[in-house]
């Protein structure tokens, strides 16, 4: 898992540093709905056109709960986004891509994303899709903002269901549509 936070930030720090950055065309996210679960995120968002932009997003949640609980998992976000009126300000519509891998033990999730288990057993797998977006902007000052978006979209998920004693007791996937994305940010604009 440390090795894709690596990856992650040597990306981030490449995406930041590349080319010159004016007035209005680089911005740092975080997702608050993330840090309230508990997952570390962060994204860097780049105007391309007038009314274009690109982000990339990354979420990794490493913890294990009490109850012998968990929900660990990496996620990676790219996403093109194009705006109604100008980029960082206004409502904006977009198209995301989504992948990443997960372990999860004694946590039910939502929106049928995986079958509910007996106590003791979890789900170990990856996976990758696509969705659209749509969000909202509110300009708070010259250079913080608040965002508002939510994607859906579909996820293909090939998993394995493991028992006690790390025993795998059934390999198959979820071919999943629903909410994919789901985010109240704060950004500074540079």
């Amino acid at each position: 898992m440390m090795k894709h936070i690596y990856i992650f930030a040597m990306a981030m720090m490449l995406i930041a540093s590349s080319g010159t950055a004016k007035a209005q065309d680089v911005a740092l996210k975080t997702n608050l709905l993330g840090w309230a679960t508990t997952s570390l995120n962060a994204g860097v968002e780049i105007g391309t056109a007038e009314k274009q932009t690109v982000q990339l997003f990354a979420t990794i949640n490493p913890w294990e709960f009490p109850g012998d609980k968990k929900v660990r998992f990496w996620n990676v976000e790219p996403e093109y986004r194009w705006w109604t009126c100008q980029r960082f300000g206004g409502s904006f519509f977009g198209l995301h891509a989504l992948a990443g891998e997960y372990n999860i033990k004694n946590v039910d999730l939502p929106f049928g994303t995986l079958p509910k288990t007996k106590r003791g057993r979890h789900y170990e797998g990856w996976y990758i899709g696509a969705g659209v977006t749509y969000g909202y902007q509110w300009l708070l000052s010259r250079h913080w903002n608040l965002e508002a978006s939510l994607g859906v979209g579909y996820a293909y998920s090939p998993y394995k269901l493991y028992g006690r004693c790390a025993r795998c007791l059934d390999k198959n996937h979820r071919n999943y549509v629903g909410p994919t994305k789901a985010a109240l940010s704060m950004i500074y604009i540079f």
